[in-house]
C-alpha cells in the first residue's frame, strides 16, 4: 500500500533540453540578413507611395476646389466690369 502513494507522489522527471546553436556568429543575425533588409525596404516603399498617393489625391481636390473659387470670382469680376461699364 505504501509503494502505491509513494509511486504517486514522486516528482516528474524533468527533461533537460540542450542549448541550440545557429551557424551564425551574430545574434539578431536575421534582422541584418540581405533577404530580410530587401523586405523591410519593400515595406517601406509601399507605404511611402501609399503615403504621397494619399496627400497627391487631397492637393488635388484642394486645387479643384480653388480652381472652381477662380472661376466664380472671375465671372463676378466679369459682371461687377460689365455692370461699370453701363453706368
Amino acid at each position: 500500500m505504501f509503494s502505491r502513494i509513494t509511486a504517486a507522489r514522486r516528482l516528474p522527471q524533468i527533461i533537460t533540453v540542450p542549448k541550440r546553436f545557429t551557424s551564425s556568429i551574430n545574434e539578431g543575425s536575421v534582422a541584418s540578413s540581405k533577404d530580410f533588409g530587401r523586405k523591410e525596404k519593400a515595406h517601406e516603399d509601399q507605404y511611402t507611395r501609399a503615403r504621397e498617393t494619399e496627400l497627391l489625391k487631397k492637393m488635388r481636390a484642394e486645387i479643384d476646389k480653388k480652381k472652381s473659387e477662380l472661376e466664380r470670382l472671375e465671372k463676378e469680376h466679369e459682371a461687377e466690369i460689365a455692370k461699370a461699364g453701363k453706368n
